[in-house]
């Protein structure tokens, strides 16, 4: 076969129509050799001398090579893990850079280094060749017609409602999605999926790791499968177990992108940069690890043979060399230029920003992020917290950033559940100013969740106490066991009408308080209708009927979904729920308002005497649509609204706001929009000031100031 030189750029491989060019980086190898198989048989078929070394890139250059040409390669150099160093050209690697991958991981000794149960352990090295038991690359063809459709939504962040999905799961059960586009790609773009989607109110759709990932071998031990995918092996791939044509993973994922853009619906790709699937020392050689162990990995300093386990998975990526950096924010570009992604939620955030001496907002990752002119235009929103020194870090990113926010989600569910009061609720429903105002950032910076992929659904975080993980294979030791859930009165489901009664309403008020607080809401798919994983809070093993969603929906069901899509409708249709700045408390005298007031059941402004009250379990928030709403000094002109809280057990005889709450002379009445206790109320009804409303114990009230008399 004749070769060329080639060129170290870009790396990976690339085909331009005549031929592809191979280029992969290694600082540390003595020799590099491309393997070519046979798609069908997956025998080895030739092994290419890659002759050239530039920079640190190794390259070559095959003419007639081209797409659907399955690939891998073999790394030379020291075996010296004491060293950091764990090159064995026995095992074959994947490309870091691959656009495909094809085949899955066959656990065998072979894919280890070392040889298993040998004196010495890792310390020891293993000749077989591991080619037969591990996925291979793909050259692609990466063009794709996008009909004329810009590269990416474009929706403002203040207009954001994300909604958190599994490819997989998501349709796995769903009765309308053709059983051979179950869990795929495919499946998730389709015409009803995404009309359901569509018509929730929500705007964006975040997906759970997409990125190729490896199931674990203990989990396959235990007849169990790493169904979440935080096990990444390759950051170009789209894993191929989700595309119903998996020799056209790119082209399906491409498809399905294109399927919510022609809605209008951005997507967002959950990303786990911070370590990979190769695990501590007695981990496999898949990729990394025998390319250049060394750079690609946080080692321990005068210990090179054991890594940095700030991510508790057994490593962590080291973003600080610059070929890792690049290599991350290569993929990132990749993802937002060729599949046109709309953003990104990054797994374990910190570690991204970790330097030295521990975490650094600005280290180099987060300032390649900003500086970039394609990813600082896309949202970025972190998990602010990893399991190294140091880790928690929320409200701590620069500007630009939003941030997944912990503290949101325990407030509200101490809150309804009586174990927080009104005075430690207000900062939650105002974005956490608190945390997040500072060096001009936006209220949109804090992501509000009541729950997420990990931990209880909405269901069970009022049907359980305690968490119910047997089905993990842990002896339920796995998961949080500091939920901060309520059952209600009764573990897991219940023939009790009273007790169901209770439950579905908490669920509405949380829904309630998620959708109508200032901030960037997201919501757990399913939770709009109330799925349950039977008080699993950790089912990421569980690629099974635990975790994906059952459309099988009751009255109870549909019912939920209605609540929630009115909601929405209420977060779109008022301003002043989405607002641009944020919510101060104090009085503007220039214009005579005041953004926020806070509001005692007897109608009045909240005293200090009554923050005072650790009991306090029922307020009102009355949102002025006259406050200023952008940095000119003028009044603004939205709707004004009552948001009431009620967390006491027991109704409460709230008196509806007059004049001296509001500033307003001859203000008129108050209409009813929302009340999670009646929650198919369609009737709007009017209430005049002053007038006492019978608050249902546990329950959320929404009412609109209907103006009766212009200033």
């Amino acid at each position: 076969m004749t070769i060329k030189e080639g060129l170290p750029y870009p790396l990976g491989a690339t085909w331009d129509g005549k031929g592809t060019n191979f280029a992969i980086f290694s600082a540390n190898a003595t020799k590099v050799e491309l393997c070519l198989f046979d798609p069908k048989s997956g025998q080895e078929t030739k092994r290419i001398f890659l002759p050239e070394y530039t920079n640190q890139v190794w390259h070559v250059y095959v003419p007639e090579l081209g797409p659907g040409t399955h690939y891998g390669y073999r790394v030379y150099g020291p075996y010296e893990p004491e060293a950091g160093h764990r090159f064995n050209h026995n095992k074959l690697l994947l490309d870091p850079y691959a656009l495909a991958h094809a085949g899955e991981i066959k656990w065998d000794p072979a894919c280890f280094g070392y040889t298993i149960g040998a004196d010495g352990d890792d310390l020891t090295f293993d000749e077989r060749d591991s080619a037969p038991f591990v996925p291979k690359c793909v050259v692609v063809d990466p063009d794709f017609d996008w009909h004329g459709e810009p590269e990416r939504q474009k929706t403002p962040w203040e207009h954001t409602i994300i909604y958190e999905a599994h490819v997989k799961g998501y349709t796995m059960l769903h009765p309308d999605v053709p059983e051979k586009f179950r869990g795929t790609y495919a499946g998730l773009g389709s015409k009803e999926i995404v009309k359901y989607i569509k018509s929730l109110g929500v705007s964006t759709v975040e997906l759970l790791p997409v990125h190729s990932f490896v199931d674990d071998a203990l989990l396959i031990d235990k007849g169990l499968r790493n169904y979440w995918g935080y096990n990444t092996i390759g950051f170009f791939a789209p894993d191929p177990r989700y595309a119903a044509d998996k020799a056209n993973s790119l082209r399906e994922f491409k498809e399905m992108v294109a399927r919510f853009h022609d809605a209008g619906l951005e997507v967002i790709l959950d990303v786990v940069y911070n370590h990979t699937a190769e695990g501590n020392e007695r981990g496999p050689t898949l990729s990394f690890r025998g390319i250049d162990n060394a750079s690609y990995y946080r080692l321990q300093k005068g210990q090179e043979r054991f890594y940095i386990n700030d991510t508790g998975t057994g490593n962590t990526l080291n973003t600080k060399h610059v070929r890792v950096l690049q290599m991350v924010t290569d993929s990132l570009r990749y993802w937002v230029n060729e599949t046109h992604i709309d953003g990104f939620r990054f797994d374990l955030g910190t570690i991204l920003a970790r330097e030295e001496n521990g975490f650094d907002n600005q280290s180099g990752f987060l300032k390649a992020c900003c500086q970039d002119p394609l990813l600082s235009q896309v949202k970025l929103i972190t998990e602010p917290w990893d399991c190294g020194p140091g880790g928690y870090q929320v409200g701590a990113f620069p500007p630009g950033w939003a941030e997944w926010n912990d503290k949101f989600r325990d407030t509200v569910r101490d809150f309804w559940r009586g174990e927080a009061s009104a005075a430690d609720l207000v900062p939650r429903l105002c974005a956490s100013g608190d945390i997040f105002n500072r060096l001009g950032r936006k209220p949109w910076s804090s992501i509000n969740f009541v729950t997420a992929h990990d931990g209880f659904t909405l269901n069970d975080l009022v049907t359980y106490n305690e968490r119910h993980n047997e089905a993990n294979g842990e002896n339920n030791q796995d998961g949080s066991d500091n939920n901060r859930s309520w059952n209600c009165g009764e573990e897991g489901p219940s023939n009790n009408p009273d007790v169901n009664d209770l439950r579905e309403r908490q669920i509405r008020n949380m829904m309630a308080t998620l959708l109508l607080a200032q901030g960037t809401p997201m919501i757990l798919a399913g939770d709009e209708f109330g799925r349950t994983q039977e008080g699993n809070n950790n089912s990421y093993c569980q690629d099974n009927e635990i975790s994906w969603l059952n459309w099988d929906l009751k009255d109870k069901g549909r019912g939920l979904t209605r609540f929630v899509q009115r909601l929405t409708r209420m977060r779109h249709q008022y301003p002043i729920l989405r607002y641009t700045r944020f919510l101060s408390g104090e009085a503007d005298s220039e214009l005579e308002v005041c953004d926020v007031t806070w509001i005692n059941p007897n109608g009045n402004p909240m005293q200090d005497s009554d923050w005072a009250q650790k009991d306090m379990r029922c307020f009102g928030m009355l949102l002025d649509g006259r406050a200023q709403p952008s940095g000119i000094k003028k009044r603004g002109k939205e709707a004004t609204l009552l948001l009431v809280f009620n967390a006491h057990h027991d109704v409460v005889e709230f008196s509806l706001p007059g004049d001296s709450a509001h500033g307003r002379k001859g203000a008129g009445s108050w209409i009813r929009e929302v009340d999670s206790n009646l929650p198919d109320e369609a009737e709007a009804f009017e209430f005049q000031a002053g007038d006492v409303y019978q608050v249902t114990g546990r329950s959320f009230l929404l009412f609109a100031l209907k103006e009766e008399v212009a200033e």
